[in-house]
């Protein structure tokens, strides 16, 4: 098994973020959802933040448009943590 650290720069519209802070405000009026699974202690902003993220990277690996990978995501940056770093 491989494991691979990989930080994504993205960018997002207002209404991403006030779409995902909607979200975010209904998840709090229902705290025993699944959803809060390890994000017991993330602030709003990091919540909102992490919430555009998935929608936008879910959006992306669903997507077969390259343009769409190319608009919203503005960087990429893989480091190898374990196995070996010349995968076949």
């Amino acid at each position: 098994m491989h494991t691979v650290d990989t930080t994504f720069r993205i960018t997002f519209t207002d209404d991403q973020y006030k779409h995902a802070k909607q979200y975010v405000e209904d998840m709090k009026k229902h705290p025993s959802r699944v959803y809060w699974i390890g994000k017991e202690n993330k602030s709003d902003d990091e919540l909102i933040l992490s919430h555009i993220a998935h929608r936008i990277l879910s959006g992306f690996y669903n997507s077969y448009d390259g343009w769409y990978g190319t608009s919203v995501i503005l960087d990429m940056t893989n480091k190898q943590i374990n196995g070996n770093s010349n995968i076949a």
